[in-house]
């Protein structure tokens, strides 16, 4: 993997004070997720860094070898037994590097949000719970965990209390929705600051959902 990635970036209109490193899913790229920017209506638009990294393009197992954008690798259907778990810890590196630039420009790290859409939300998940400094939040859409149980000898004692908005669509053929259930009833029991949201939809993402971010984010980034 590249020690760099490329990234796709809404640059702030006023005084940057917040980011957010936002994860595309398996197969798509940094382009994704641009356009839910306005439809979030954020308070604190004007001041935020939004950053889309694309994954590295490599060979996913499942898709028959086929090279495409991929945060790790998926060795078959069933997520929960073979996982690519080096390639998720190559990939959370990858985010702290970008969180690490956010905060050499001057931003707290506790004003740096992750979030991540299926694959992309595993790595949020992943990266967010070890990162070594308080984080504003992580937002997992559509995603799982298959590291919960390193988590309990790796999670960052700073990111214990970081809020957590998880959220699922009940008719998700892609990951499963018990999946992903398991994977909040683990950090649920955990004790993390996590709360569970499910929809009507497949794996994509909806208005009411959309509106339920923004009402997270708003609660996280506003003006004291």
């Amino acid at each position: 993997m590249p020690s760099e990635l490329t990234l796709v970036e809404i640059l702030p209109t006023a005084a940057h004070k917040y980011s957010v490193i936002w994860l595309h899913g398996l197969g798509a790229d940094g382009h994704d997720f641009e356009g839910i920017v306005p439809e979030l209506h954020l308070q604190s638009a004007a001041n935020i860094h939004f950053i889309f990294p694309n994954a590295p393009i490599q060979p996913v197992t499942i898709n028959n070898g086929m090279k495409m954008r991929s945060w790790y690798d998926i060795l078959e259907a069933s997520l929960e037994r073979k996982v690519d778990t080096a390639g998720i810890y190559k990939s959370a590196e990858a985010i702290n590097r970008l969180i690490r630039q956010e905060m050499d420009k001057g931003i707290p790290s506790e004003n740096i949000l992750l979030a991540g859409f299926s694959q992309g939300g595993v790595i949020a998940l992943h990266a967010g719970l070890r990162y070594p400094k308080k984080l504003a939040g992580i937002v997992a859409l559509s995603a799982y965990l298959p590291t919960t149980e390193q988590l309990k000898a790796e999670g960052s004692a700073a990111n214990y209390s970081t809020p957590i908005f998880m959220a699922h669509g009940i008719l998700d053929n892609v990951v499963a929705i018990e999946t992903a259930k398991a994977a909040f009833d683990a950090l649920d029991a955990l004790e993390y600051h996590i709360k569970w949201h499910d929809y009507l939809m497949e794996h994509s993402v909806c208005i009411e959902e959309i509106q339920h971010i923004s009402a997270f984010i708003n609660s996280l980034f506003h003006e004291v």
